[in-house]
């Protein structure tokens, strides 16, 4: 039997999972079992939680579906438990460096104890020192285990589950489970308080608690804070008879109170209800000489206890009830523009209405076209407007309604659209209405740092600008797209926020699943690659820290050494799209081509040092060679997520003449090439099967369930559109 086992619930944490599950196996005490309890096993999860059992045999994972809350996954790990002591640590949680080792000490001088309670650290998400609220209460406990009549101030209803390790055997005889629903943490947390017969605490801070960008879920609005005044009639039910001061009591009600003032929280029609309901708890349940609290909470009680919601209200205030309000005055430029947006968003939303835009207005393409073409078929329906620079609307496709940016027409339809479609963002003026839907693309699978973990990469943080802006920006989503299980993880690390993942593929890569032959050789020559040639597309990604754009190659040679039929399509950054061509002989420029997704199914190969192109190329099954010149600079002026290097896509090259010889002598696409691709294209080809931008329209703007929407096809049935040189073929 392990001394301890720690229980790990994993919902909607998976980003963050690694570090908690780091923190538990980095323990210098080292008898105990980790329980991670996730979604199911092929969840991102589960997958994390599985590699970790893979390589300790400490690590079980257990399964809990998400439909049955917090409550569920910790009762699912405390039956599947055998430690002496239970700890349940949230998923974005770590335990402190030595936390186990203190347990076990503080529990050879106690004895066993039903509780230990310790302190811990609230450590704020962004900035800002970590907080010890727990000390000055457990500073008053006596110095050795004690009963809990003995110190009634210190109860599992003032800290929270995760700060206190709980006797096995305890739980067990006395049945305690996690009660269902919201505010579970207060009613387990009274339940064990009012059975406890022997507790102790000990004055070391046992867990960091990470305090979420969007703060608890239990203190947003809506009618779940019901759930509190069960939770409370639950405890005090079973406090019944069982010789409890009104300690127990007080410190219930001053929770039922503070939602009760609190307008935010409930919604204005059942305010009136909540507080009878809390009333009549209160009546039943008030323990015999229970001494009110002094002051304005002595007031509230009394209120409460004569049930007088209106003279209840008026002491509340005329609180403001949403300060959101403020946050959102529109700042479109130009006064008359201003004016007008803000008249256009007093009328009502236009259910059937679309808006698109796609890198910031550089034209129609890329994932939010592609959602935009499937939604012609499936939801014609819906209005579509694709928003695009000015210089760019002579290249939107015929019978597609665009608008341009900036204009009176482009504010107006921001204003009214139901959905906003976008790959990256809309203006810092546009507001989210209540109703409207926005739907995060991305534009590509992270392997450089995104979003605020840019912020410790002193180059990338000032290009990037305010990051408090930025996530502004980021509280505007809805849904956000993601590939694969990495960018899943990865995109809730960078862009915290309280969205919902769809796990749905990109839809600009559904082309790379139903693209034909014919549609191949009708790219190569719009694009001019020569009849029998292997077209070699070269895109290397944006360097922050240079200026100007650098092919990083000389291009002919490569050409000249790689062999005679070789041709480069030359793909520059599209921060480098002026509309200028750099090509001459065989280099061909494609940098200002409206489609990369186009120019991917025309390449044989593909050469990129660190651009997110190679996973979006990866779905072709096609070679491609990393040309990794200055890995070394790159990753400690931009920062990535894993060692590309460690594992690639095929082959890779640190110079250009080893770039040219795996050409030369058809490495790039030998068996070891392919084997490399095929453990690259498992890992980040995962959802992209040709039918993502079907699944967003039928979920997003048909409202269909999550459970109607069509599953991913395997990586194993799928077949790529063919390439065109017989070289890659064989």
């Amino acid at each position: 039997m392990p001394r301890f086992s720690i229980i790990v619930p994993s919902h909607g944490v998976a980003g963050r999972l690694s570090l908690a599950l780091d923190s538990v196996l980095g323990q210098s005490f080292g008898d105990f079992e980790l329980i991670p309890v996730c979604d199911a096993p092929d969840a991102p999860a589960g997958a994390l939680a599985a590699g970790y059992a893979a390589r300790d045999s400490r690590v079980t994972p257990v399964f809990s579906p998400p439909s049955a809350g917090l409550a569920g996954a910790r009762d699912t790990g405390m039956r599947a438990a055998t430690g002496a002591y239970l700890l349940f640590l949230d998923g974005d949680d770590t335990l402190a460096p030595g936390a186990l080792t203190a347990l076990e000490a503080r529990l050879a001088e106690t004895g066993e104890v039903d509780v230990l309670y310790a302190e811990h650290e609230r450590t704020p998400w962004w900035e800002g020192e970590p907080a010890n609220p727990a000390a000055p209460l457990l500073a008053k406990a006596p110095k050795g285990a004690f009963a809990p009549a003995e110190a009634p101030e210190i109860t599992g209803v003032r800290l929270p589950v995760w700060s206190a390790a709980y006797r096995h055997d305890f739980l067990t005889a006395h049945e305690l489970t996690f009660p269902a629903g919201h505010f579970t943490d207060l009613g387990f947390g009274g339940l064990v308080t009012v059975h406890a017969e022997r507790v102790a605490v000990l004055r070391s801070v046992v867990v960091r608690h990470l305090l979420r960008r969007q703060g608890s879920r239990l203190n947003l609005p809506g009618e779940h804070h019901a759930e509190l005044l069960e939770q409370t009639d639950l405890v005090l039910t079973g406090a019944a008879g069982r010789g409890f001061t009104g300690d127990l009591f007080g410190q219930l009600f001053a929770a039922v109170l503070k939602t009760a003032a609190h307008p935010a929280r409930l919604p204005a029609s059942a305010r009136r209800a909540f507080f009878r309901r809390a009333a009549a708890l209160y009546r039943r349940h008030r323990p015999a000489g229970f001494r009110r609290p002094g002051g304005s909470l002595g007031v509230q009680h009394r209120l409460l206890a004569a049930g007088a919601y209106t003279a209840f209200r008026a002491l509340r205030g005329a609180n403001r009830k949403l300060s959101a309000a403020a946050d959102r005055i529109p700042r479109p430029r130009g006064l008359r523009t201003r004016l007008y947006y803000r008249l256009q968003l007093r009328r009502p939303i236009d259910p059937h209405l679309a808006v698109y835009c796609a890198y910031w207005g550089r034209g129609y393409a890329c994932s939010p076209a592609a959602i935009h073409a499937k939604a012609a078929e499936l939801a014609p329906h819906i209005r579509s407007v694709f928003l695009v620079e000015p210089d760019q609307a002579h290249a939107v496709p015929p019978g597609v309604d665009h608008a341009v940016i900036g204009s009176r027409r482009a504010w107006q339809v921001l204003a009214r659209a139901k959905y906003l479609v976008n790959n990256a963002n809309f203006a810092e003026g546009v507001v989210k209405r209540e109703g409207s839907v926005h739907v995060q693309t991305q534009h590509g699978t992270p392997l450089k740092k995104m979003g605020v973990d840019q912020s410790t990469y002193p180059v990338v943080a000032a290009a990037t600008g305010s990051f408090t802006k930025l996530l502004g920006r980021v509280d505007r989503w809805d849904y956000n797209l993601s590939s694969n299980t990495h960018s899943t993880q990865m995109w809730e690390r960078a862009f915290p926020g309280s969205y919902e993942q769809l796990e749905y593929g990109y839809p600009r890569n559904d082309v790379f699943c139903t693209a034909t032959a014919e549609d191949v050789a009708r790219v190569r020559r719009e694009l001019g690659v020569p009849e029998g040639s292997t077209a070699v597309l070269y895109a290397p990604t944006h360097r922050d820290h240079r200026t100007g754009f650098d092919a990083g190659l000389d291009l002919e040679a490569f050409c000249e050494a790689a062999g005679d039929d070789v041709v480069v399509l030359l793909r520059a950054h599209y921060f480098y799209d002026r509309g200028v061509r750099r090509g001459s002989g065989r280099i061909i420029d494609v940098t200002a081509h409206r489609s990369s997704e186009d120019v991917c199914l025309a390449a044989d190969a593909l050469i990129t040092d660190y651009s997110s192109i190679m996973f979006d190329y990866a779905n072709l099954d096609r070679p491609i060679v990393v040309y990794a010149d200055d890995w070394d600079v790159y990753t400690e002026t931009r920062g990535v997520y894993f060692d590309l290097l460690a594992a690639p896509p095929g082959p890779v090259a640190r110079t250009p003449g080893e770039l040219a010889r795996v050409f030369a002598d058809g490495s790039y696409a030998s068996a070891a090439s392919r084997s490399l691709r095929n453990i690259f294209r498992a890992r980040f080809c995962q959802f992209d099967d040709g039918r993502a931008a079907e699944r967003v329209v039928r979920r997003v703007l048909l409202g269909e369930p999550a459970e109607a929407i069509p599953p991913v096809r395997p990586l194993a049935e799928r077949v790529p559109a063919p390439a065109a040189s017989p070289l890659v073929r064989s």
